[in-house]
């Protein structure tokens, strides 16, 4: 049966058969000529569904399918799970449901991504006290490309779908700006040190002498291990983080013995509200620690100073103290020592002095007039 018009309807409709499989529907066309067009284009991708099923026994993939069947294979064993899910219902919430992959082309992503640059950080038009920002283009790569290439590959490798029309990942990966390495002065440290707020100090010290990222600081006792002496979580990228407990550590750690059943850091609240009653201690939470420390900064004046580099203030100082790649990496949980080697510029003076004791220990000096008594790396 070609097209055809019925009165439920103002488009044309299309109902044809290939290899005894029904496909049947609108056109959403309103004239026959594109009607047609319509139909030979759906019987070309029922050809190749058709031909898809008979080799493979899979049937065509919508987005909604393969994000639901990532999640339920990989998705939520990840320890940013609902970061991760929030960012995968965006996905489908952009495509649309029907969605197949194997329509997601190059020309689809790109448009993607300029959608996503011109969207304001945090879903907010509006700001009280600052200015709107779009999202950054380390959060498109993570929260947009990344798991829309993860799950294409899930669906090829494990799945046996067949995506000709794949995009080139690599094409749609914005750049990001280089990270920077802020140390932390003497004074600053101090100032920072008297404004953070009482209660929330044994978190703050923890976080600036563990080097741990942010969010690897909320832990649990069941994290702890006194006996063994260290404390083990989950962090980025779903490995394990691994921190010694020092004698500045244990100290913290048991300051905090006996406010929570669950967790080792909490806050005291400072008035009744959100089912919260005023002097009693409840968990610290990543949304309530970040609003504190912006806080506490203001308070101490020191400028220029994020709570990620608190981080980066011990990496620098450690690796200045021990001259230490490979313990530093340690320390920072590192996967790859090249990570690390960002901090390498403390070690500048060692760099001066190998050049300096190998122009020394040439075998031919070279006197230069006006300089007595020195060798040159001039030969």
């Amino acid at each position: 049966m070609s097209v055809y018009k019925s009165k439920a309807s103002p488009f044309y409709q299309y109902d044809f058969q290939i290899h005894g499989h029904r496909f049947h529907g609108t056109t959403k066309a309103r004239n026959k000529r594109d009607a047609e067009t319509v139909e030979r284009r759906l019987k070309e991708s029922a050809r190749r569904d058709v031909e898809q099923l008979r080799k493979t026994g899979n049937a065509p993939l919508t987005i909604d399918m393969a994000v639901g069947r990532y999640w339920t294979e990989k998705g939520q064993y990840r320890v940013a799970r609902k970061q991760f899910f929030a960012a995968l219902e965006r996905l489908v919430l952009y495509f649309g449901k029907d969605k197949r992959l194997d329509e997601i082309d190059d020309e689809a992503i790109t448009a993607l991504v300029a959608y996503k640059r011109a969207q304001p950080r945090w879903g907010k038009s509006k700001l009280k006290h600052a200015q709107v920002k779009t999202l950054s283009n380390a959060t498109i790569n993570r929260e947009t490309i990344q798991p829309l290439k993860s799950i294409f590959r899930r669906a090829k490798l494990m799945w046996g779908y067949y995506l000709p029309l794949e995009p080139h990942w690599k094409e749609h990966w914005l750049r990001e700006p280089k990270e920077r390495v802020r140390e932390l002065h003497y004074h600053e440290q101090e100032a920072l040190d008297r404004s953070v707020r009482e209660d929330y100090l044994p978190w703050f010290m923890f976080l600036h002498l563990s080097g741990r990222r942010f969010k690897e600081t909320l832990i649990r006792w069941s994290d702890v291990n006194m006996e063994a002496g260290e404390i083990t979580t989950m962090g980025k990228g779903d490995l394990r983080v691994w921190t010694p407990i020092t004698p500045s550590i244990r100290r913290i750690l048991e300051s905090c013995r006996g406010h929570h059943p669950e967790f080792v850091f909490t806050f005291v609240a400072q008035r009744s509200q959100h089912g919260r009653v005023a002097g009693q201690r409840y968990p610290i939470t990543y949304g309530g620690a970040l609003a504190q420390w912006n806080r506490d900064r203001a308070r101490s004046r020191v400028k220029d100073f994020r709570l990620h580099d608190c981080r980066h203030d011990r990496a620098t100082k450690l690796l200045r103290e021990s001259r230490n790649l490979k313990l530093v990496q340690r320390v920072m949980n590192h996967a790859n020592i090249a990570t690390t080697a960002k901090y390498a510029h403390v070690m500048d003076d060692e760099v001066a002095f190998a050049l300096e004791r190998n122009a020394k220990s040439r075998n031919r000096p070279r006197t230069i007039p006006g300089i007595h008594n020195e060798a040159t790396d001039f030969a």
